[in-house]
C-alpha cells in the first residue's frame, strides 16, 4: 500500500513539475517578445521616427 501511495505522489509531483516547466517556457517567450518590441521602438526613436 505504501508503494502505491508513493508512486501516486511521485506521479502527481512529476506532472506538476512538467506543467510548471511549460508555463515558465511560455512566460519566457512572452517576455522575449516584449523585449523585442521595446528594442524596435527604441531603435525607431533613435532614428528620429518617434
Amino acid at each position: 500500500m505504501k508503494r502505491i501511495i508513493a508512486l501516486a505522489l511521485l506521479s502527481l509531483f512529476s506532472v506538476s513539475m512538467l506543467s510548471a516547466c511549460n508555463t515558465m517556457a511560455g512566460a519566457g517567450k512572452d517576455v522575449q517578445k516584449a523585449g523585442e518590441k521595446i528594442e524596435d521602438k527604441a531603435q525607431d526613436c533613435k532614428d528620429g521616427k518617434c
